[in-house]
């Protein structure tokens, strides 16, 4: 068995934590993965957006924000 290398947008500790969080719920609002993992609204922002822009999530928006794993 040979394993594929791990996509580089993985490495990060906080995106890492919102895939993990996702991979269990079929989709989790803004806030309550701000409270999973304890990360600021700005940084959970930004890794989000990373996260949406490599095709691993969809964000819908509204007033909470909804990220869903895709």
């Amino acid at each position: 068995m040979e394993f594929k290398d791990l996509d580089p947008i993985l490495h990060n500790e906080l995106r890492l934590k919102v895939m993990a969080a996702l991979d269990s719920l079929a989709d989790a609002d803004f806030v309550y993965l701000r409270e999973l993992t304890k990360a600021t609204a700005g940084n959970l922002s930004v890794q989000i957006t990373k996260l949406e822009e490599a095709g691993y999530i969809k964000v819908y928006r509204s007033g909470e924000g909804y990220v869903e794993q895709n």
